[in-house]
């Protein structure tokens, strides 16, 4: 009898044992999970379609701006975005991951921001750094409201380098035209916040 006892009590205890180890290998992935996650996963994340639509995530830029954003797309380095605000018809934007300062989640947001993976998609989108969305922009002549850490101003861009690009300043609502062009602004890539354009464009 003592040694069905005896028998019992240490399979009991290597039972737990090996709850124990489970339970603490499971915390160390999930630990590692976490710890692979990006800035760019946790907003993929948040910015994913549920029943109600697109979800918007507030964003405050380097400076202080706060903006609420609908994601379109997401590249290696910047996110596409519908602008969210009262008032006015939304536009569209492109904001450099790098820029963002912080994100402003409610609690449920942050939770659901928390189920990320860290592997892509696969596609394509993914890999494309942010020049190449700006040499798009530049290729449709498409007018620009470009913020950097300076300040905000309006033109057409004229050609887009490795890290700079080179913007033609005119009065919103008026074509890039030699004549009204007040003059050209070259800007650093790394000091854009945000390039905001009209939609319909």
């Amino acid at each position: 009898m003592r040694w069905d006892l005896l028998f019992d009590d240490l399979e009991s205890q290597l039972d737990q044992e090996q709850r124990d180890e489970e339970r603490a290998l499971a915390l160390e992935e999930e630990r590692l999970r976490l710890a692979r996650l990006t800035l760019r996963d946790r907003l993929t994340a948040l910015a994913r379609v549920d029943d109600g639509g697109p979800v918007a995530i507030r964003v405050e830029l380097h400076g202080g701006a706060e903006l609420e954003l609908r994601p379109l797309a997401f590249g290696r380095d910047w996110m596409s975005a519908t602008v969210v605000e009262s008032g006015r018809g939304p536009g569209q934007c492109l904001v450099p991951l790098g820029a963002i300062a912080a994100v402003l989640p409610s609690r449920a947001q942050v939770l659901s921001s928390l189920e990320a993976g860290a592997e892509g998609s696969g596609r394509l989108s993914e890999r494309i750094g942010l020049p190449f969305v700006l040499r798009d922009l530049c290729r449709r002549r498409t007018p620009v409201h470009v913020t950097t850490h300076e300040g905000r101003v309006h033109g057409t861009i004229d050609r887009v380098a490795r890290d700079h690009l080179d913007l033609a300043l005119h009065e919103q609502g008026t074509a890039r035209r030699d004549r009204d062009i007040r003059g050209i602004r070259i800007v650093p890539i790394a000091r854009i916040v945000l390039v905001a354009f009209d939609s319909a464009t």
